[in-house]
């Protein structure tokens, strides 16, 4: 079954940019991102709370909205 995907045309584009070759789908390419957020490892499966709060803690890292340790120490008082 196939579905309709509504996105705008910046992220269209962003899209098209990851293409290997004029071929390959938007499909392809999609999967070929989703399998960047690991599904699990040796302990077990993700949940999927898990794996957007991974997701969106590499975007926050990558956005350079993160705190370092000796920050963190003392907002913590510690």
């Amino acid at each position: 079954m196939i579905t309709t995907v509504q996105l705008s045309p910046e992220t269209r584009a962003r899209l098209a940019e990851l293409k290997q070759s004029p071929r390959e789908t938007y499909d392809e390419v999609l999967n070929k991102l989703l399998a960047l957020v690991p599904n699990g490892d040796d302990e077990g499966r993700y949940s999927a709370a898990f794996r957007v709060g991974l997701l969106n803690a590499r975007l926050d890292i990558r956005s350079g909205r993160t705190v370092g340790n000796e920050q963190l120490k003392q907002r913590l008082g510690l």
